[in-house]
């Protein structure tokens, strides 16, 4: 017996399947829901990669207009035959489902085999469907697990989301936030510099291969587009401009792709492009100006009323752990007034100054913006004795004493006693250091980063040159105050 319906020709109006934007549902969840009931009899084993986005019911002769692709298509074989059962798998394959799900009632008993070869020869799954289970069931299964699906990925985001807050709030936040989407992603997370080199790097190393590939990724991306996807010996890649304009990308490798990946990974390139990009407001365009004023031949007090009234501290710092940890510690002290040499940083700013956590600071006392470049000396000063107290920070104070005397006599006095010392600078400090830090020989050494045995060399020639005895402590206070008045 013919079927006398008319069925067009496979391959017909072929168009790419595009399954719709659903969670997926992995096909052996489905299978293993015990109360629907579910029997795989045909198509390729489950890698694990099979999976259904929707359910759709359909006894047409041939249901290829109305797929989407991804779907579970159900029916009871109405309009099928043995002789149109190849043609008829062949187009659902063609229209992109996921699954075949076929009704042993009312109309047939079992599965024709005619059907279950066809399935098997274009690969096809193919699911029987007992008599008890209505579709209507199957299809409240598909969505019950596909809500399920959705339930842990916005879970899984909400999670990722608050990790990633709490680590751009920590004390180098660019690496913080990088290493929190390592994490959360199962990959590696890099952080490429205009130049293409690798600011910072953390998470899961991929294959020589992939991370070329991941490198060449941001190059398109930094040239084009916002984003961009790829794949690499078995690695998946993207790639994300950061804003701010500072020619920054955000590259991602990962072994596999989940939903909710790039919801997570737009959270993290919208933090960091927080956190790198400049910010100037009103104030600071003002102390910009004054720079440019100084840099044009202003003297600093023509300059200092653009940089507010102040009073500034200065402060001189030594830490952190990466490029941009110099920015971060000056957005905390509420200054963007910030230099770095790599090993010193140096920040002016009108807030008070806290210890702050992986960092020692050397604080002068608050001062006219005149009078800047004498409270950048007294911070260098603090943070020597910071690092050779082991003090996270220490404060310049006032000159105390010394006011009592005329600076321009103190000034003078201090010239003619450490006259010996004229042309060696390195024996002054190493004297102004040793009587700062009350005559300790190995704290000495470690502020000037230098042999115990240079210091009590260093001093021995001091006391020879000066004509001291500098076990006393009236000579010790003496040559004291001659260093600071000098």
């Amino acid at each position: 017996m013919t079927d006398p319906t008319p069925h067009p020709t496979p391959g017909s109006t072929a168009r790419p399947a595009a399954p719709p934007p659903t969670p997926p549902v992995p096909l052996a969840a489905l299978l293993a829901d015990r109360d629907l009931g579910l029997r795989r009899i045909a198509g390729p084993p489950d890698d694990g990669s099979q999976v259904v986005h929707w359910v759709h019911t359909s006894e047409m002769a041939d249901p290829y207009p109305y797929l989407l692709g991804g779907e579970l298509l159900l029916t009871a074989g109405v309009q099928l035959s043995d002789a149109y059962a190849d043609e008829y798998a062949a187009r659902v394959v063609e229209a992109g489902a996921a699954a075949l799900g076929f009704g042993v009632t009312p109309v047939y008993d079992t599965v024709p085999p005619a059907l279950v070869e066809a399935c098997d020869r274009h690969g096809l799954p193919l699911l029987e469907v007992p008599p008890r289970t209505p579709f209507t069931t199957v299809a409240r299964g598909v969505w019950r697990l596909m809500a399920e699906a959705r339930h842990r990925e916005l879970r899984r985001v909400t999670q990722a989301q608050q990790g990633l807050a709490a680590a751009a709030a920590r004390q180098d936040p660019v690496p913080a936030v990088l290493r929190q989407l390592a994490v959360r992603l199962g990959g590696r997370a890099v952080l490429f510099a205009p130049d293409g080199a690798e600011l910072h790097t953390t998470g899961r190393a991929p294959s020589p291969g992939a991370r070329t590939a991941l490198a060449r990724l941001a190059r398109v991306v930094r040239g084009g587009p916002a984003s961009a996807t790829d794949t690499a010996q078995g690695a998946h890649l993207a790639a994300y401009a950061l804003g701010g304009g500072q020619g920054l990308v955000l590259g991602v490798a990962t072994e596999g792709r989940e939903a909710g990946d790039h919801t997570v990974a737009g959270v993290a390139v919208v933090l960091l492009s927080l956190l790198t990009a400049p910010h100037q407001s009103a104030a600071e365009a003002g102390r910009s100006a004054a720079l440019v004023r100084l840099l044009l031949g202003a003297t600093p007090a023509e300059a200092a009323p653009l940089l507010g009234p102040g009073p500034w501290s200065v402060v001189h710092a030594r830490g952190g752990s990466t490029p941009f940890a110099a920015g971060a510690l000056a957005a905390a002290l509420g200054s963007a007034l910030v230099d770095t040499d790599g090993t010193t940083t140096r920040i002016v700013t009108d807030r008070e100054v806290t210890a702050r956590p992986g960092w020692t600071l050397g604080v002068s006392e608050p001062v006219e913006p005149a009078e800047l470049a004498a409270a950048d000396t007294r911070a260098e000063r603090a943070l020597r004795r910071a690092e050779a107290t082991r003090t996270p920070l220490v404060r310049h104070h006032g000159e105390g004493l010394t006011g009592l005397f005329a600076p321009e006599e103190a000034t003078a006095h201090a010239r003619t006693r450490l006259a010996p010392l004229t042309g060696s600078p390195a024996l002054a400090e190493t004297l102004r250091v040793w009587l700062s830090l009350h005559g300790s020989w190995d704290r000495t050494a470690v502020a000037l980063t230098v042999h115990r045995n240079t210091v009590r060399q260093r001093i021995a020639r001091c006391a020879t040159l000066l004509d001291a005895d500098l076990d006393d402590a009236d000579v010790r206070m003496e040559l004291w105050f001659a260093l600071r008045w000098a």
